[in-house]
């Protein structure tokens, strides 16, 4: 049996915060600013920011490093009852890794109009076929999140 989710706003800041400052890294190293945190128990387990251009991966995204890392510290490649924070909503790619992960919610900050995949582009979550259910909340700190792409992006032009 599932234990019931209890949702503290002040955690979930605590912990997007620290994701905002994954992106600020990844910004600093000349990624796309997206940081990401993923917490199990109650304790970080993984974080991570993107990082394609740098490792020569394209699949280096915030979520995948952060998951990652998670599953090898705890020694499992499920993650059931754990939280993922990000700073930007997640693509498709992120997305279907969050469901094969067993990630019990997602926590993202700005939304994603052009490829966004939990509200913006698609309600993948939402999908019938899919054989776990992942509880989805944005907008946490997006103005934030918002403007630490947009000020990487500016400075690039």
């Amino acid at each position: 049996m599932k234990k019931p989710l209890i949702i503290d706003r002040s955690r979930d800041e605590h912990f997007m915060r620290l994701a905002l400052e994954q992106a600020r890294l990844g910004a600093e190293q000349g990624e796309v600013p997206v940081g990401a945190v993923l917490v199990a128990e109650g304790q970080v387990a993984g974080i991570g920011f993107n990082c394609p251009i740098m490792t020569r991966d394209a699949s280096a995204h915030a979520e995948m490093v952060a998951i990652r890392r998670a599953c090898a510290a705890v020694e499992n490649y499920r993650l059931p009852g754990s939280t993922l924070y990000v700073t930007l909503e997640p693509c498709s790619m992120c997305a279907g890794l969050i469901v094969h992960a067993r990630v019990r919610r997602v926590v993202f900050g700005a939304a994603e109009p052009r490829a966004g995949m939990a509200i913006s582009r698609g309600r993948f979550f939402e999908q019938g076929f899919l054989n776990h259910r992942v509880l989805v909340e944005g907008g946490l700190l997006a103005e934030e999140c918002g403007q630490v792409l947009t000020e990487f992006f500016r400075r690039r032009r």
